[in-house]
């Protein structure tokens, strides 16, 4: 097979091997809902899905709605989610979360990404994340693995989180963008790692510009 020449020859070749590498891609980070997803994700910041993990049982235990984490208070919230990181910050930002969801979207969390933006601690990771996974919307979250792996195949030279964004959509199917992420995601951590990529095992080494393999 030909290798692709253009950044959305790589970005739809990869995408097409990454779907047959990981067919069950799906988020890490443990929810029912998209409030408990929402929630999850503004934990996130700066976390891993694993660190995440370990508090959310326990959050969603005492606080299974927007109504009951609305009305909690910050400093009980601050014990329960204390093994993250920023967990004071984000602990305000969840509570007031939920409270602007009371106040403006009837408890429901919106789809649309001019609202979720609006919401305490969600800037436009955290809303694709919600788009993509939990409301059947279209949405690209781009973080650390998506930004490296984009670099590695040369899909863009951008560094803002935005415009590689605005420069990955038009590649991938509006649908499909936020698996493309996702699986991008898994490769990074499972296969092209930062400090010691594995080339001779990445199924994109026949096409990908900075294989060593």
């Amino acid at each position: 097979m030909a290798r692709p020449r253009t950044p959305k020859g790589r970005a739809r070749r990869t995408h097409e091997r990454l779907i047959e590498e990981y067919p069950e891609a799906k988020c890490e980070l443990d929810h029912h809902n998209p409030f408990e997803l929402l929630t999850a994700t503004i934990l996130s910041a700066q976390a891993t899905d694993v660190g995440v993990n370990k508090v959310t049982p326990a959050l969603f235990a005492r606080y299974p709605t927007p109504q009951a984490l609305a009305e909690a208070d910050i400093a009980e919230v601050e014990v329960v989610i204390g093994s993250l990181g920023l967990f004071r910050s984000k602990a305000k930002n969840i509570v007031g979360m939920a409270q602007l969801l009371l106040e403006d979207y009837d408890g429901e969390v919106p789809h649309t990404m001019k609202e979720l933006v609006r919401l305490p601690g969600v800037g436009r990771k955290t809303a694709n994340v919600v788009r993509s996974v939990a409301l059947g919307e279209p949405g690209l979250p781009v973080d650390t693995h998506v930004t490296r792996l984009s670099h590695l195949l040369e899909l863009t030279e951008e560094t803002d989180a935005v415009k590689i964004e605005t420069a990955l959509n038009p590649m991938i199917p509006a649908a499909q963008r936020g698996e493309f992420s996702l699986r991008l995601i898994l490769h990074g951590r499972r296969v092209c790692g930062a400090r010691k990529p594995r080339c001779w095992e990445c199924v994109l080494n026949d096409f990908c510009p900075s294989s060593t393999a």
